[in-house]
């Protein structure tokens, strides 16, 4: 855990919820407009295996990945200053639920099923956990991790709302945060 006391200001903001509901998107551009460096863990994680997340899971395993994941963000969160997004399954991990929440600022990016299932055909092939499940399976898993999602600073529900729209609103709620609580 973080010993160090930061500013709200300083802390660093991590985006969680379903995958593919926008978190690199919007992460990249909070970042852009705060200027701050910007954290796909995702990413981080494929650089450190030289390899993608399908074949991570497929050579390794989910545990491995999982195990890497969670390394990976606790060097982040500890960093002052950064924006984090964090894949959909990381929150599964209460380890992970409790390094970012007391770290850094999370917020929940939610998308309702109905928004999401139309983004389905453009994620489904680099997503693992999605490999082999029915419609009706993924929807499940989709309402199961909200739950674990509900463990958060702030949430955005992102449905018809374009990614300006919420990249704005974030960064004027933490501006709005930092002049009233720091």
């Amino acid at each position: 855990m973080n010993d160090i006391r930061m500013s709200l200001r300083e802390k660093s903001i991590v985006f969680i919820g379903f995958m593919g509901v926008g978190k690199t998107t919007i992460g990249t551009l909070v970042a852009k407009k705060l200027y701050r460096d910007f954290i796909d863990i995702d990413l981080e994680i494929e650089k450190e295996f030289n390899m993608s997340t399908p074949e991570i899971f497929k050579k390794y395993g989910e545990s491995v990945f999982r195990e890497k994941e969670k390394e990976l963000i606790e060097k982040f969160t500890n960093q002052r200053l950064k924006i984090i997004s964090v894949g959909g399954g990381a929150f599964l991990q209460e380890e992970i639920q409790k390094i970012c929440l007391s770290n850094c600022i999370v917020f929940f990016l939610d998308l309702s099923w109905e928004s999401w299932k139309e983004r389905i055909s453009l994620i489904i092939d680099s997503r693992p956990v999605l490999q082999g499940k029915t419609l009706e399976e993924i929807k499940e898993l989709f309402y199961n991790r909200q739950k674990i999602y509900s463990k958060h600073h702030s949430k955005i529900t992102t449905d018809h709302l374009d990614i300006e729209s919420v990249a704005n609103f974030i960064v004027e709620s933490l501006k709005t945060a930092w002049e009233l609580y720091d």
